[in-house]
């Protein structure tokens, strides 16, 4: 049975053209963005806004439009990457569109991070209140991001005396050795991602001081063996790419007053053929330990362009119809 149709005419408040302008886009491109998303018709006449499609439609498209009014106090024009970022929550937490106050916030010198959707939200939860926290799915849920930014909040708050950023140099069809420079320059790439979300937290010069004085270490994750990290926030980013032994490696190098988080997408993994990643292995045998957190991110949680969400749809799809073991 199909919903019914039902117009919803509400007032946006308060009244503000400069902040009306930015919520539209030129020529309503936002408008016919969600328009497109919702299956629904927006029209407006000044503040006073009229939607017309099925019910459930209308009510979602609502609720994101008054959401993104409420995004313009602070940022007056809406790029089309946080239209899509609100409308993405939706089919997630149609029921807590709204901010609960059990909602996690990341504040930081130069923003203010918190959970878009509902996994997001639970995974920053988890972090703050576990050691051992493992984020596992698809590329652009934001896992790593989040997990950088309670970093940089623990080390604000004195909670831990540095941070380590590790990452497993391995990758499709190239090898170290093949790479030009010396081994700093040929490490690089692999930790850019990490080095980019510190950029915009904490500012180019800062990073680099901090980064001299040993306070945030960025490093392969072959560097990790032989070592404790006591009072640090530890990030092992694209953990897929760990064998069984290197996450054992890793795992046990947790020290005193650490936090540790473990992320990867275990659909891209870029080990020989036949070799077991060890973040899949890890997930299913750590998880039911006490301390420990697991949280699973879907194709839904994508918060990248709309086209990357569709993207990763189409490949769950096929993995879905092809028979285990192959």
């Amino acid at each position: 049975m199909k919903n019914i149709t039902t117009p919803s005419t509400f007032d946006l408040i308060p009244e503000d053209n400069q902040r009306l302008a930015g919520l539209c886009g030129e020529y309503d491109t936002n408008l016919k963005q969600m328009e497109a998303r919702f299956g629904v018709k927006i029209s407006h006449r000044g503040h006073l806004f009229c939607i017309d499609g099925q019910s459930s439609d209308v009510d979602q498209a609502e609720t994101v439009l008054r959401a993104l009014y409420r995004d313009t106090e602070d940022r007056q024009v809406l790029t089309p990457d946080q239209v899509h970022l609100a409308m993405s929550q939706i089919p997630n937490d149609q029921n807590s569109a709204e901010s609960g106050p059990d909602e996690i916030v990341v504040r930081l010198r130069r923003t203010t991070i918190s959970g878009k959707n509902a996994h997001q939200r639970s995974y920053l939860r988890n972090i703050l209140t576990h050691d051992l926290s493992f984020g596992i799915g698809p590329a652009g849920t934001g896992k790593t991001y989040l997990a950088v930014a309670c970093a940089v909040q623990a080390l604000a708050d004195k909670e831990v005396e540095r941070i380590v950023l590790a990452r497993p140099a391995v990758e499709a069809g190239e090898r170290l050795g093949f790479l030009p420079g010396d081994i700093g320059q040929k490490v690089d790439p692999y930790l850019r991602p990490l080095y980019d979300a510190l950029y915009e937290m904490l500012g180019f010069e800062r990073v680099g001081k901090l980064i001299e004085r040993g306070v945030i270490e960025l490093a392969p994750l072959a560097y990790m063996r032989g070592r404790t990290l006591n009072e640090a926030f530890v990030i092992l980013d694209e953990a897929q790419n760990t064998t069984i032994g290197q996450m054992k490696m890793f795992l046990t190098r947790i020290g005193f007053g650490s936090k540790v988080v473990i992320n990867g997408d275990v659909t891209q993994v870029d080990l020989p053929k036949g070799t077991q990643s060890g973040l899949r292995h890890a997930g299913s045998v750590l998880s039911p330990i006490e301390g420990v957190s697991l949280t699973e991110f879907n194709s839904r949680d994508v918060v990248r362009h709309p086209l990357v969400q569709r993207i990763v749809e189409a490949y769950e799809a096929v993995e879905a119809k092809r028979p285990k073991g192959s």
